[in-house]
Protein backbone atom coordinates (compact mmCIF):
# COMPACT_ATOMS: atom_id res chain seq x y z
CA UNK A 1 0.00 0.00 0.00
CA UNK A 2 2.93 2.58 0.89
CA UNK A 3 4.45 1.59 -2.23
CA UNK A 4 1.36 2.54 -4.61
CA UNK A 5 1.16 5.79 -2.36
CA UNK A 6 5.28 6.63 -3.43
CA UNK A 7 4.38 6.04 -6.64
CA UNK A 8 0.92 7.81 -7.22
CA UNK A 9 2.39 11.02 -5.49
CA UNK A 10 5.59 10.75 -7.89
CA UNK A 11 3.12 10.42 -10.83
CA UNK A 12 0.88 13.80 -9.54
CA UNK A 13 4.64 15.93 -9.11
CA UNK A 14 5.66 14.76 -12.56
CA UNK A 15 2.06 15.27 -14.71
CA UNK A 16 2.35 18.78 -12.69
CA UNK A 17 6.12 19.07 -14.00
CA UNK A 18 4.76 18.43 -17.45
CA UNK A 19 2.26 20.74 -17.73
CA UNK A 20 4.60 23.10 -16.16
CA UNK A 21 7.08 22.51 -19.00
CA UNK A 22 4.52 22.38 -21.95
CA UNK A 23 3.12 26.18 -20.63
CA UNK A 24 6.38 27.42 -20.88
CA UNK A 25 7.28 25.88 -24.43
CA UNK A 26 4.01 26.94 -25.32
CA UNK A 27 4.49 30.71 -24.37
CA UNK A 28 8.24 30.31 -25.41
CA UNK A 29 7.35 29.31 -28.94
CA UNK A 30 4.60 31.87 -29.04
CA UNK A 31 7.52 34.67 -28.33
CA UNK A 32 9.80 33.19 -31.10
CA UNK A 33 6.71 33.80 -34.08
CA UNK A 34 7.51 36.68 -35.85
CA UNK A 35 4.00 38.34 -35.18
CA UNK A 36 2.64 36.08 -32.85
CA UNK A 37 0.20 38.71 -31.66
CA UNK A 38 -1.33 39.07 -34.79
CA UNK A 39 -2.19 35.24 -35.60
CA UNK A 40 -4.87 33.07 -34.29
CA UNK A 41 -3.61 30.02 -32.10
CA UNK A 42 -5.03 27.83 -35.27
CA UNK A 43 -2.05 29.73 -36.99
CA UNK A 44 0.53 29.60 -34.61
CA UNK A 45 0.16 25.91 -34.74
CA UNK A 46 -0.02 25.30 -38.56
CA UNK A 47 3.68 27.79 -38.47
CA UNK A 48 5.02 25.43 -36.47
CA UNK A 49 3.99 22.52 -37.78
CA UNK A 50 4.82 23.79 -41.13
CA UNK A 51 8.18 25.06 -40.24
CA UNK A 52 9.19 21.51 -38.51
CA UNK A 53 8.10 19.74 -42.08
CA UNK A 54 10.70 21.52 -43.68
CA UNK A 55 13.96 19.99 -44.49
CA UNK A 56 16.51 22.24 -45.13
CA UNK A 57 17.82 25.64 -43.91
CA UNK A 58 17.00 27.15 -46.85
CA UNK A 59 13.65 26.05 -46.84
CA UNK A 60 12.96 27.25 -43.46
CA UNK A 61 14.44 30.74 -44.22
CA UNK A 62 12.21 31.10 -47.29
CA UNK A 63 8.98 30.08 -45.38
CA UNK A 64 10.47 32.52 -42.41
CA UNK A 65 10.69 35.12 -44.75
CA UNK A 66 7.48 34.68 -46.73
CA UNK A 67 5.75 34.72 -43.23
CA UNK A 68 7.35 38.00 -42.46
CA UNK A 69 6.45 39.65 -45.22
CA UNK A 70 2.60 38.37 -44.54
CA UNK A 71 2.67 39.52 -40.90
CA UNK A 72 4.12 42.66 -42.04
CA UNK A 73 1.24 43.24 -44.10
CA UNK A 74 -1.12 42.17 -41.67
CA UNK A 75 0.54 44.57 -38.88
CA UNK A 76 -0.14 47.74 -41.69
CA UNK A 77 -3.79 46.40 -42.25
CA UNK A 78 -4.34 46.65 -38.62
CA UNK A 79 -2.60 50.20 -37.90
CA UNK A 80 0.43 48.52 -36.26
CA UNK A 81 4.14 48.19 -36.82
CA UNK A 82 6.17 45.26 -35.93
CA UNK A 83 10.24 45.30 -36.72
CA UNK A 84 11.30 45.77 -39.84
CA UNK A 85 13.87 42.39 -39.97
CA UNK A 86 13.49 39.38 -38.09
CA UNK A 87 16.80 38.63 -36.51
CA UNK A 88 19.05 36.71 -38.91
CA UNK A 89 18.48 32.82 -38.78
CA UNK A 90 15.82 32.75 -36.36
CA UNK A 91 12.24 30.94 -35.60
CA UNK A 92 11.59 27.30 -34.86
CA UNK A 93 14.05 24.85 -36.78
CA UNK A 94 17.15 27.29 -37.87
CA UNK A 95 19.15 25.08 -34.66
CA UNK A 96 19.45 26.48 -31.16
CA UNK A 97 19.18 29.62 -30.17
CA UNK A 98 18.29 32.75 -32.13
CA UNK A 99 13.97 33.06 -32.13
CA UNK A 100 12.34 36.33 -31.85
Amino acid sequence: MKKVLVLMTMLVYSMASLAAEEAQVQQQTRQQIYGSQLMTPQERMEYRTRMRSLKTRQEREAFRLQHHKEMQERARERGMQLPDMPPPGGGMGSGMGGGY
